[in-house]
């Protein structure tokens, strides 16, 4: 879902949820699947990549190469995108693959433009 509410634009597809304020990256602490929240301020850029057989695709959760790591998401398979954070602070860099990735880039795109 993406709303437009006066300057308020937001993405929300049920794993990922992206506001002006924070992307919150549900079910992403390994074991208790609770929800990573990262305020946009401290979202330094990101990086798209495709998912293809090797690139994390059946990576249902957790991290391949110790250098992201991706919040549950069954549907993993069947995603063609990945999005990895670039986040102050962290050695784990935080990705996610969007159902909607063009969708929301767009949004984060426009949401890092107006900080």
């Amino acid at each position: 879902m993406t709303a437009t509410n006066g300057s308020t634009r937001f993405y929300d597809d049920g794993r990922i949820q992206l506001d002006r304020e924070a992307l919150t990256l549900r079910r992403y602490h390994f074991p208790s699947g609770t929800s990573k929240i990262i305020p946009l301020r401290d979202i330094l850029g990101y990086r798209v990549q495709a998912l293809g057989p090797f690139v994390h695709r059946f990576r249902l959760w957790g991290s391949s190469d110790f250098r992201r790591w991706l919040p549950l998401d069954m549907y993993r398979p069947l995603r063609s995108t990945m999005v990895t954070l670039d986040v102050a602070g962290v050695r784990l860099h935080p990705a996610c693959t969007p159902a909607r990735p063009d969708e929301f880039v767009q949004v984060l795109d426009e949401l890092l433009d107006a900080r």
